[in-house]
C-alpha cells in the first residue's frame, strides 16, 4: 500500500514519534511525504520515504493529484487547526478528494493509530482489490 503523509509545522514531531512507533508496520509499505516531513521521518526511522514537495510549495496539490490517479491508499495528515481561523482552500480539496475516492485519511493521532493497525490486520486490503492501476 501507498501511504502519504502530511504534518504541520507544530505536529512533525508528533508525526515522527508516531512514525518510529508504527516503524515495523510501515516499513511493509510504500511511503512518502512532504518536504521536511519525510526528511524528519527518513532520519528518525531509517525508513525510505519519496521526498515530495514541501506541502506550501505545492506538495499538497501533488499528493491531491496522485489521489486522483489512485496513488495513495492511505493519508495520514496531522494537522495543527490550533492556530487556523478557517481551513485553507488546499486543505479542503485534498479532503474532498479524499472522500470522492474513498482514502482512508487521519487528521490526528488517534485516527492514526486505527488506520494503521487496521492496516496491520489487513483490514485496508480491499484497496489493492478496488485499485485498478497497472501492475499493482
Amino acid at each position: 500500500m501507498q501511504i502519504t503523509f502530511i504534518a504541520d509545522d507544530k505536529k512533525k514531531e508528533l508525526m515522527v514519534e508516531f512514525c518510529i512507533a508504527y516503524c515495523g508496520i510501515l516499513s511493509k509499505h510504500r511511503l512518502s511525504a512532504t518536504g521536511k516531513t519525510a526528511k524528519y521521518i527518513a532520519e528518525a526511522t531509517g525508513l525510505k520515504v519519496e521526498r515530495l514537495l514541501a506541502g506550501s510549495l505545492g506538495g499538497i496539490e501533488q499528493i491531491s493529484s496522485r489521489i486522483c490517479y489512485g496513488e495513495v491508499d492511505l493519508l495520514l495528515y496531522f494537522r495543527d487547526t490550533a492556530e487556523k481561523e478557517q481551513e485553507d482552500a488546499r486543505e479542503s480539496t485534498l479532503l474532498r478528494l479524499c472522500d470522492m475516492y474513498n482514502i482512508p485519511v487521519a487528521t490526528n493521532i488517534a485516527t492514526g493509530e486505527v488506520l494503521v493497525m487496521a492496516l496491520e490486520r489487513g483490514d485496508l486490503d480491499w484497496r489493492e482489490l478496488a485499485n485498478h492501476r497497472s501492475g499493482k
